[in-house]
């Protein structure tokens, strides 16, 4: 399907990596030019290089997005290379694991500026941006919001502030023709995650069992996957879709636990 993002302007935060990164990559591939913002220059070159190896075009600012200030920077920035913004991915975050019994004070609210603060504050910065272009914005969400872990308490907050955002925004928004959904990620394979799971002592039996909890084909969910779905929600293929939290989760969030894949 050709999404019509060609020359579009779509700014991917956290985009140097992981689910930012297979979103980037999509985009490129879709002719868009994404815009990373990441903490890290040198991871940003690296995506952005590999992008342009493959024939696609992409830019990168380097900012600190847990810094109010840089937020707004980065967006004078994009818009003085570019004069236009045509979409809002915000992903960039963390699950720092800041609970409720050993978590505190400085760490939670830190942990909010990390994984949600900045979703309202590129947008904020965006808008004005975003409403000439009658753009959309994608908010990449968490499972941990609706389903809990546990000793993560400053990330499901953050995540059900960016699911209730993404709705709030939706209403707000509607008079600019500027959609505004969500897309709700559960388990998906990043370097970050396979780090983790290598880190364990028995990451075989632990990743084996992981696979068995997800409905749909008994594995994970790619950030190719994700990126897909984001790419179709810029584009005006999805041009009635609106203040929707969207899973792609291979099922694991909806459907009854005592499924399990073939």
């Amino acid at each position: 399907m050709d999404l019509k993002l060609q020359e579009k302007v779509f700014i991917v935060s956290g985009g140097a990596k992981g689910i930012g990164e297979g979103i980037v990559k999509v985009l490129a591939r879709e002719k868009a030019i994404p815009v990373i913002i990441g903490r890290n220059q040198d991871d940003n070159l690296k995506t952005l290089a590999e992008v342009e190896a493959e024939g696609g075009k992409a830019f990168q600012v380097t900012a600190e997005l847990s810094d109010p200030e840089e937020c707004r920077k980065a967006i004078d920035e994009i818009l003085t290379q570019f004069g236009r913004i045509d979409g809002l991915v915000n992903n960039a975050g963390v699950n720092d694991g800041i609970g409720l019994e050993k978590g505190d004070y400085k760490g939670f609210v830190a942990s909010l500026h990390k994984n949600v603060i900045h979703y309202y504050l590129l947008a904020h910065y965006a808008l004005p941006s975003l409403i000439e272009t009658k753009g959309s914005i994608v908010n990449i969400s968490s499972k941990t919001a609706e389903t809990g872990q546990g000793g993560t308490s400053a990330y499901a907050a953050s995540n059900g502030a960016r699911n209730a955002l993404t709705r709030e925004w939706a209403v707000e928004l509607l008079d600019y023709g500027i959609r505004v959904n969500a897309l709700v990620v559960a388990e998906c394979w990043t370097p970050l995650y396979e780090r983790w799971i290598n880190s364990l002592p028995d990451a075989g039996e632990k990743l084996k069992e992981i696979n068995s909890r997800i409905p749909f084909g008994g594995r994970m969910t790619t950030a190719e996957e994700i990126a897909n779905t984001t790419a179709f929600l810029l584009s005006e293929c999805s041009s009635h879709t609106t203040g929707q939290l969207i899973h792609v989760d291979g099922g694991y969030v909806h459907l009854d636990r005592s499924v399990r894949s073939a």
